[in-house]
């Protein structure tokens, strides 16, 4: 797994690794089941403090992304083994509008819109292009 972190971003550290971890998980190069390094691993690697990698983690876990196995380790969780839960119902309510709100600035019909997201979503879930 290949990460990043640009220490002259202004986005936080922590939300670069979860940011980078969660668009691996939706696209596909991480797997259900793949098992992420320990976070004093993926800590020194980046050149960063535990805390940092572990806040990452734990946002992540909250959306259902990963799923932490005590000593075993922390792994890829499938969206479809995910259930929806109210804070993840409520955080694709916010980017559903901030897409919306988005594409009214710039103009567009809302079935170009709708066209765009459907795009969008097939290039995110390769198992259903198969469908």
């Amino acid at each position: 797994m290949i990460l990043s972190v640009d220490p002259d971003s202004p986005v936080p550290p922590y939300e670069q690794i979860r940011a980078q971890i969660a668009s691996m998980v939706a696209s596909g190069v991480l797997v259900d089941g793949t098992r992420l390094p320990p976070i004093r691993q993926l800590a020194d690697d980046l050149g960063l403090a535990g805390g940092t990698v572990a806040r990452a983690y734990r946002e992540l876990e909250d959306q259902g992304a990963i799923v932490t196995r005590g000593r075993h380790g922390t792994f890829v969780q499938a969206p479809s083994s995910r259930k929806p839960t109210k804070e993840s119902m409520s955080l694709l309510d916010q980017a559903a509008h901030a897409f919306a709100v988005r594409a009214s600035q710039l103009g567009f019909d809302p079935r170009d819109v709708v066209a765009s997201l459907e795009r969008a979503l097939r290039d995110v879930t390769p198992a259903r292009n198969s469908a």
